[in-house]
């Protein structure tokens, strides 16, 4: 039986994951939001630090099987699924899927056309890269946390954004994409290693570009982007919420100081030593009328000021409403797929995959029958 045609551009690529936790699921999850046919390979007993299944949006729009690769059959079943497949998705500790008998050289002798895409905080090679770790040990290593947050205070910690997903999962797609257009090119498969160390760095050139021609600062709040600049930055509101401001050319700051009622302080733009001065003003202003009172005067302006709004209010906003940024799927507000296409568009087929729920499919459409074996 033929598989129900799917919508986004990668339809017709088949992936599979082996279940972890964080940034190998979410890039699996935008593989699969582009329209590959993404199985997940389940452990039995799930893994430690999993979302319950019914809200765990990473796995939409994939299928999901069990398979144990720690018994006698394990392997065989998942190698198995690697024939039939073009990426192979893992984020292990290096060594871990060899020991398992399926690592790259196991996959490559059944499907040499495979692209096995590897994700990991510290890389496969390296002093640190048996060690474990987490988003936060990842970026700070990278430099990238130091630059994040108040000069007088502790570092601020960007939630897992920076290191998981954009230096983590980002690049891992990324690379996934190039090996796989290389591998229809030429017939030859390769591997992907994905660290999230290499990714979180390589997001920070554009700084190190700076930083070498002397204007940027190697420490927190001196600089034009990381809230040294008193109009790059959040203000408190009346109402002990927020505004962003991100009026940097002079066009926009002009316009920013007038709406602000403060056109006094024009000439302090440039002028560092007047920046104390502008931030103390700014702020009082602000904090003389509330977040949504303020949204009203900067609205359809061109002075880059916006609300910072929560996640739950952020789907409500006027703008991403109307552009469909966020999408409600079997009870669960979450992100639309992105980014769009104008001839291949993408969308949330389906919810989050509940584990092993489609063996049955799975096994069919993918010819391997095997997948079978043990179910009741």
């Amino acid at each position: 039986m033929a598989t129900t045609p799917r919508p986004g551009p990668l339809s017709g690529v088949r992936v599979v994951e082996l279940a972890g936790i964080g940034p190998g699921p979410f890039a699996a999850m935008l593989l699969a939001d582009l329209g590959a046919d993404v199985v997940c390979v389940d452990r039995p007993g799930g893994s430690g630090l999993a979302v319950d299944p019914e809200f765990d949006v990473t796995n939409r729009n994939k299928r999901s099987v069990i398979v144990d690769l720690k018994a006698p059959d394990g392997p065989a079943r998942v190698l198995d699924l690697a024939a039939r497949a073009d990426v192979l998705v893992e984020g292990y500790r290096p060594g871990v899927a060899e020991r398992l008998g399926v690592g790259p050289e196991d996959c490559h002798a059944r499907n040499p056309k495979l692209v096995y895409g590897r994700m990991t905080g510290w890389g496969q090679e390296g002093p640190l890269a048996p060690r474990a770790g987490h988003d936060i040990a990842y970026i700070a290593l990278t430099g990238t946390l130091g630059m994040i947050g108040e000069p007088s205070r502790p570092p601020a910690v960007p939630a897992n954004l920076l290191g998981d997903y954009a230096g983590g999962s980002l690049y891992l797609v990324v690379g996934v994409l190039a090996a796989l257009h290389h591998a229809r090119a030429t017939g030859t498969g390769q591997v992907v290693d994905a660290a999230i160390v290499d990714g979180t760095a390589h997001l920070s050139a554009m700084i190190h570009g700076m930083l070498a021609a002397g204007g940027w600062q190697d420490r927190r709040g001196a600089n034009l982007l990381d809230g040294g600049c008193p109009y790059y930055g959040t203000y408190e509101t009346a109402d002990g919420k927020y505004m962003a401001v991100g009026a940097l050319e002079r066009q926009f700051y002009e316009e920013f100081l007038s709406l602000l009622g403060i056109e006094e302080h024009a000439g302090a733009r440039k002028d560092w030593t007047r920046w104390g001065e502008l931030r103390e003003a700014v702020a009082a202003r602000f904090k003389s009328r509330t977040r949504d009172e303020w949204t009203t005067v900067f609205e359809g302006s061109d002075a880059c000021v916006a609300p910072v709004l929560t996640l739950r209010e952020a789907p409500r906003h006027p703008h991403l409403a109307a552009r469909g940024t966020f999408t409600d799927h079997g009870g669960i507000t979450q992100p639309a797929p992105a980014p769009r296409f104008s001839a291949t568009p993408t969308q949330v087929r389906t919810g989050p995959a509940r584990p092993g729920a489609d063996t049955a499919d799975v096994a069919r459409d993918w010819d391997v029958p095997d997948l079978l074996k043990g179910l009741g």
